[in-house]
């Protein structure tokens, strides 16, 4: 009988031992797991709408309407150290629109310089539309600060950087009267144009969308085949992934 009270109180002991030695482990994983940490957004995609102009335009150029673009990047994020900022690296495509008042620009002539021809004088309205659209292959860097490093589709956050644009494409469009019936005619050339173009940015918001600016350091056009002007971007910028 000894024997058997003795073997019952080994085993109730041995089980007890067990069931704190369980509630220990538990108890240890629950902070492990309350310190893992889930991945956060890298702002991968950028997707931007701008409102374009050109700066230093000269008087014999008439820009009207409003000025539209469109910018879609796919960004890889370095995060530097365990900080809140964070380095980034892109590539994707930049579209540029501008639209004339009563002008026109000619590309498709032999003379060396483009030509802004002015239309619908003397009350004649026969052009509706007049613009130039340029597209560049454009690669981002920027160096990033995020309020909330842990998930930062929330929070404040900015960047400052630079895009490098190689000039893919450059064409005006016209829709004008000819004989009654409106006419769109496109023009492509790059010969007027230079070929790669150096733009700081800056960016400012909260969480997945900010407000964004753009000013170029290159002219538009070649030396001597246009007018000094350079592009400016002013927009909304929708970050996340």
């Amino acid at each position: 009988m000894k024997k058997i009270a003795g073997l019952l109180a080994f085993t109730l002991a041995f089980s007890l031992g067990a069931q704190a030695q369980e509630s220990t482990t538990d108890n240890q994983s629950e902070p492990a797991k309350k310190k893992s940490v889930i991945k956060p957004s890298r702002d991968f995609l950028m997707l931007q709408l701008s409102y374009d102009n050109w700066a230093q335009t000269p008087e014999n150029v008439k820009i009207g309407g409003i000025g539209r673009g469109f910018n879609a990047y796919l960004c890889y994020d370095f995060p530097i150290s365990k900080s809140n900022f964070s380095f980034a690296a892109g590539l994707g495509i930049g579209t540029n629109n501008i639209y004339f008042d009563d002008q026109r620009l000619v590309m498709n002539t032999a003379s060396s310089t483009a030509v802004f021809q002015n239309v619908d004088t003397n009350g004649v309205d026969n052009y509706k539309k007049s613009k130039l659209n340029t597209t560049y292959l454009e690669a981002p860097f920027e160096l990033r600060f995020f309020g909330n490093k842990d998930n930062r589709n929330r929070g404040f956050k900015m960047a400052i950087g630079m895009k490098v644009g190689l000039l893919v494409g450059a064409h005006t469009k016209e829709k004008h009267n000819v004989g009654g019936t409106y006419v769109v005619e496109k023009v492509n050339t790059k010969r007027y144009f230079e070929t790669w173009r150096f733009t700081p940015t800056a960016r400012i918001g909260w969480g997945n969308f900010s407000i964004f600016g753009t000013y170029s350091l290159s002219q538009l056009f070649k030396a001597g085949a246009g007018p000094e002007v350079y592009p400016y971007s002013i927009g909304i910028c929708i970050t996340g992934l």
